[in-house]
């Protein structure tokens, strides 16, 4: 798209080229095993949990319907960088339009914040559920659940929506070449030929409000669900108790760990080559899809149980 202003003539770019690891550009090829195999390990694993939960029927639970969804969620980011990322490394159609690239934005950082609220959402179930037991059948009922994910949904997308409508109303005349394997936020700005504070502005405060009011809340909810699972009389609950918010805990130290590191190095380490920029991506990207499945494969007893009896009955 081009126009006039000023008497000059700009032009906008609205389609850019994706060259992720730069640094790499004539052994691209060889990244393509490794993340090959890593996106058939994320779908394997992934998919083998969701397949347990929803086959068996004394899984059909609150807990464990929201750990099927947030590996659903899993598989869906995965989804939407891996195989394009694999596509670009081995042919020379990497070419991606404006339009396609803002709604790959939107998707990355939409499910990236959908794993953060149904970690919420798990919290609040295991806080009802340790905090007033008796009671949980007749709180966390299906229809809670079901407005809880909404609610989850609609807050992702309030998230992320500010973000992508203001990307979208930049002039990109710097260069067609986006130095990155997918349109992530910073890396389609630096192409831009206007003033961005206020993209980096908005994009800055919705991250931090929201990092810090789910560290609140999480904190708060497991906080008071720890106090009351050691004053638990009976030894097994209390241990299943602390083992179930155990594997949480691990789970949203992965996922929030992944997420501000590479913020946090993003902005810090401005000297680091592209390269190193774009493994941080890769990793904050997709290492909660890879361990989520294992922690709650194997710390989760019901599912881990589930699991053995399937492969040995699947044995010889």
């Amino acid at each position: 798209m081009s126009g006039w202003s000023n008497g000059t003539y700009n032009e906008s770019y609205t389609s850019f080229l994706l060259m992720g690891f730069p640094g790499m550009q004539k052994a691209r090829a060889l990244l393509v095993l490794p993340f090959l195999s890593l996106y058939l390990v994320i779908l394997f694993t992934n998919a083998l949990v969701i397949h347990t939960v929803a086959s068996q029927r004394s899984l059909h639970q609150p807990m464990y319907l929201l750990i099927a969804l947030l590996l659903a969620v899993n598989i869906c980011a995965a989804t939407t960088v891996l195989p394009a990322m694999l596509f670009s490394f081995s042919t020379r159609f990497n070419r991606i339009s404006l339009p396609r690239c803002l709604g790959q934005m939107f998707c990355i950082y939409f499910l990236v914040s959908m794993d953060c609220n149904i970690l919420l959402v798990m919290a609040l179930d295991r806080y009802v559920a340790i905090c007033y037991p008796l009671r949980y059948p007749e709180i966390v009922t299906g229809q809670l659940l079901i407005g809880l994910v909404v609610l989850a949904a609609t807050r992702s997308t309030c998230i992320v929506a500010p973000v992508v409508v203001l990307a979208s109303r930049v002039r990109f005349c710097r260069s067609d070449v986006i130095h990155h394997f997918t349109c992530e936020h910073m890396a389609l700005m630096k192409l831009s030929c206007g003033d961005i504070s206020l993209n980096k502005t908005v994009g800055l405060i919705i991250r931090t409000v929201n990092r810090v009011l789910d560290m609140l809340l999480l904190g708060a909810s497991y906080s008071r669900i720890i106090h009351a699972a050691f004053r638990i009389s009976s030894g097994g609950a209390r241990s299943k108790a602390l083992n179930t918010c155990g594997s949480h805990l691990l789970v949203i130290f992965t996922v929030y760990s992944s997420t501000m590191s590479s913020s946090i190095v993003y902005r810090v380490a401005r000297t680091a080559s592209q390269d190193v920029h774009n493994l941080l991506s890769a990793f904050y990207l997709l290492l909660p899809c890879l361990v989520n499945p294992i922690i709650y494969g194997a710390r989760t007893k019901e599912i881990r149980q589930h699991l053995v009896r399937s492969f040995l009955s699947a044995g010889p």
